[in-house]
C-alpha cells in the first residue's frame, strides 16, 4: 500500500570541497535531504514530493532538474520572480562541518505566502515533514500560516514529523526562536530532535528530559538522536526504547547525518510500523552517509531495506 510524503523547507546550492582548491556544486537542505533519503527507501507506490519556492533563473532551473532526477516530485514547488535559491559552503575539519551561507534573496522564504497552495499540497499528503530551519526562514505570518495548516493536518489524522534542527544564526531573537520551535513541536505528532541542540538551547541535562518535555507538549512520539551515544525512542504509552548507533570505521563528513537518519526512519516506519527496527535501519543509513562527502550520497552506497 502506498501513500504520499511531502517535505517542506529550503533546498540550497551546496558547495563542498573537491580535489585541490576546487569546489563541487550540489543541492541540499535539511528537509530536502530527508526527502531524498525517504525516496531512496520507500517503494515506488509511494510518492515523495518537495514543497518550497525557487526563482525563474538558471540556478533555479538546474535545481528543479536535479530534484526531479532524484525521483522527488516538484509539482508543489512555486516560482517567485526576482528571487533565487540560497547557497551555502561546507567547511570540514576532522570530519566535522561548519557552514557559510548566502540566502538573503532566497525564494524559499516565501514558501508559505500562498496559503491556498500550501493547503492543497498538505491535504494531498499522508506524511508531512518540516524543521526548525523551515520555520526560521519564514516571516512570523508565514510561520503561523504553515503551523495552522499542519495543526489541521494532524487533527485530520495525518503524520506530521518535526525536526527542531536548531540553528541560532538563522534567528534574530533567541526567545522567539525557542517559542517558535516549541510551537512547531505542538503541531507535530512525531518530533525527532538532536540532543546536542536540546541541551544547548533548552538546557536539557539528560535525554530523558528532552523526551519528557516534548511529550508534555502533547507530541505522540519522540525520537531523540544523540550521535554516537545512540537513539532514544518514546512511542505512545510504551516505555522508552534505546537503539545503539551503528559502527563507523572512519568519519569523513557528518553533513546530513541527522537528515539521512530522519528519512530512513520515516521510510522504514511507514512500511513496518516498528519504531525500533526503523531506528536500527536509520542508524545504519546515517553511518553510511557520514563515511562520504556531501549531504546526498549515491543510493548504491546506502544499506538495502
Amino acid at each position: 500500500m502506498g501513500g504520499r510524503l511531502l517535505s517542506i523547507g529550503e533546498c540550497m546550492v551546496e558547495l563542498m570541497q573537491a580535489e585541490g582548491d576546487l569546489l563541487r556544486k550540489g543541492y541540499a537542505g535539511d528537509t530536502f535531504n530527508t526527502a531524498y533519503y525517504a525516496r531512496s527507501f520507500l517503494p515506488q507506490e509511494w510518492s515523495v514530493d518537495y514543497l518550497t519556492a525557487v526563482g525563474n533563473d538558471t540556478v533555479s532551473n538546474d535545481m528543479l532538474a536535479f530534484i526531479e532526477k532524484t525521483g522527488v516530485g516538484t509539482s508543489y514547488i512555486r516560482r517567485v520572480a526576482g528571487r533565487s535559491p540560497g547557497l551555502y559552503m561546507i567547511h570540514l575539519k576532522d570530519g566535522e562541518r561548519s557552514f557559510s551561507y548566502w540566502r538573503s534573496v532566497s525564494a524559499a522564504k516565501t514558501l508559505a505566502d500562498d496559503a491556498d497552495h500550501l493547503r492543497t499540497a498538505i491535504e494531498a499528503s499522508d506524511i508531512l515533514v518540516f524543521s526548525g530551519i523551515t520555520l526560521a526562514i519564514l516571516a512570523p505570518t508565514g510561520v503561523e500560516t504553515l503551523l495552522s495548516e499542519l495543526r489541521r493536518a494532524r487533527a485530520a489524522g495525518k503524520t506530521v514529523v518535526f525536526d527542531p534542527n536548531i540553528r541560532p544564526r538563522l534567528w534574530d531573537d533567541q526567545t522567539y526562536m525557542l517559542e517558535t520551535i516549541t510551537a512547531g513541536a505542538r503541531a507535530a505528532s512525531l518530533v525527532m530532535p538532536s540532543f546536542d541542540d536540546e541541551a544547548t538551547h533548552f538546557g536539557d541535562v539528560v535525554v530523558a528530559a528532552t523526551v519528557a518535555r516534548y511529550l508534555g507538549l502533547g507530541v505522540d512520539n519522540v525520537v531523540v538522536k544523540d550521535g554516537a551515544a545512540g537513539v532514544t525512542l518514546a512511542f505512545g504509552d510504551a516505555a522508552p526504547d534505546f537503539v545503539a548507533s551503528a559502527k563507523v570505521d572512519r568519519i569523513v563528513d557528518t553533513t546530513s547525518a541527522g537528515d539521512s537518519f530522519n528519512g530512513a526512519f520515516i521510510a522504514h516506519y511507514a512500511r513496518s510500523g516498528d519504531p525500533v527496527s526503523a531506528a536500527r535501519f536509520a542508524a545504519s543509513a546515517a553511518a553510511a552517509v557520514i563515511q562520504h562527502h556531501g549531504a546526498l550520497i549515491p543510493r548504491d552506497k546506502l544499506p538495502s531495506f
